[in-house]
């Protein structure tokens, strides 16, 4: 048993928003941990603060990104920055384990000073960088800039312990790439069931909004989440479904777009941009659904794409309409999920209709895929994040007890 043992969280993202890390975290305080994040400040927030029981150190640095130079500059400042914060914190906290989010990969090498005494550095690779830069920037594979960042990958994933990867097929990217399997460890993009148990049902037929057959898309409103693609293939499926409606919850620079789109189609009044919501709202929002849609774009780094949002919907009981991309296939079948070829507005529409005509098919979709879930839902991927954390402590204890045994000259 390590509980109470500190352990810091280093994230260049606003730590209150990114839920991924907070699950993290949320389980190691529930396992007794005490934990420290890193991380950019909130809008008008505060230096320091404490939320839910986390002590949270942050630094005021914009996220404007855009060139490939301000990329540099923002995560060259945060790098030394937390390099400065955790050499501060190390010295009083002497933290067991310190877990680095990526981007970027080299974020890894601000935990140095925590290294040096004595903590093990874990690496969460939820982002695959050449692949990123590729997809963002359109280079090539062979291009000088893809090889620094493959080579820059590799120094980072070996400077760590150990390395968390967000799928399998990640998993075996990197692995080809040099990192050893029994260095990495797989802990899926899971949704925290107990967020939406008490909104669950096993189908949409429950819902006020059922008779208007609702499809809905909740996330951030951005290019490669293909909702012009959605809006495109809903102007072309509408009227042979009436009383469909398409809502799209969120924010983002493509709001201003798919509202043009919508009235090009003249969608106006069934497709409905209800902007951004609180996390909090989500799961009443996605009662309300019939089915999900994730028009996500497919590239070679979006083929590798696991969204949040997926596993959200399937715990509501949601029958799901995705694109038929490799990360998602490696877990869901045929049999659970409508999948459409992506960046097809045609065959979207297609998909759109087919669920719903079929109120059989939407049951068996959603069933299929609550069944198929079952091995990879949160509880169990939190169990095998804690395992992770408890073995590094127990190895960072007994290194730091045969050094004492040195020091002290019982052992030669």
């Amino acid at each position: 048993m390590h509980r109470m043992k500190p352990v810091c969280v280093i994230v260049q993202q606003v730590y209150d928003i990114d839920v991924r890390v907070r699950r993290k975290v949320d389980a190691l305080v529930s396992a007794g941990y005490s934990v420290d994040v890193l991380a950019l400040r909130p809008p008008h927030g505060k230096k320091t603060y404490v939320l839910d029981g986390v002590n949270v150190h942050t630094v005021s640095l914009g996220k404007l990104r855009g060139s490939l130079a301000r990329y540099v500059f923002e995560y060259a400042a945060f790098l030394v920055w937390t390099f400065v914060k955790l050499s501060i914190l190390m010295r009083r906290r002497q933290y067991a384990v310190v877990e680095v989010n990526t981007l970027p990969d080299f974020l890894i090498f601000a935990a140095a000073p925590a290294r040096w005494g004595g903590a093990k550095l874990i690496l969460d690779m939820h982002e695959i960088t050449p692949e990123f830069y590729i997809s963002k920037y359109r280079a090539s594979d062979a291009s000088w800039l893809v090889r620094i960042l493959k080579w820059q990958e590799r120094i980072s994933f070996n400077f760590a312990d150990h390395v968390i990867t967000i799928n399998e097929p990640i998993q075996d990217l990197l692995s080809e790439r040099g990192l050893s399997r029994s260095k990495s460890t797989v802990i899926m993009n899971a949704a925290d069931e107990s967020r939406f148990a008490m909104h669950s049902s096993p189908d949409g037929t429950d819902s006020p909004e059922a008779a208007k057959f609702v499809m809905m898309y909740h996330g951030t409103l951005t290019n490669i989440y293909g909702l012009d693609i959605a809006i495109e293939a809903f102007g072309q499926a509408h009227r042979e479904m009436p009383g469909a409606e398409l809502w799209i919850l969120g924010s983002g620079p493509e709001a201003k777009l798919l509202q043009s789109l919508t009235e090009r189609y003249r969608l106006g009044s069934k497709v409905r941009l209800l902007g951004e919501v609180l996390p909090t709202q989500i799961p009443g929002l996605l009662k309300q659904c019939t089915a999900g849609v994730l028009p996500i774009r497919r590239d070679v780094f979006l083929d590798f794409a696991f969204p949040n949002k997926l596993p959200e919907l399937v715990i509501m009981g949601k029958p799901v309409i995705v694109s038929r991309l490799k990360a998602i296939r490696t877990y869901f079948s045929e049999a659970a999920l409508a999948y459409f070829e992506p960046n097809s507005a045609q065959d979207l529409a297609k998909r759109m209709i087919d669920v719903y005509r079929d109120p059989g098919l939407r049951e068996r979709l959603a069933q299929r895929a609550k069944f198929e879930y079952v091995g990879i839902r949160w509880d169990i991927m939190k169990d095998r994040y804690l395992a992770l954390v408890d073995c590094l402590v127990t190895a960072r204890s007994k290194e730091h007890r045969a050094r004492s045994y040195r020091q002290d000259g019982r052992v030669a």
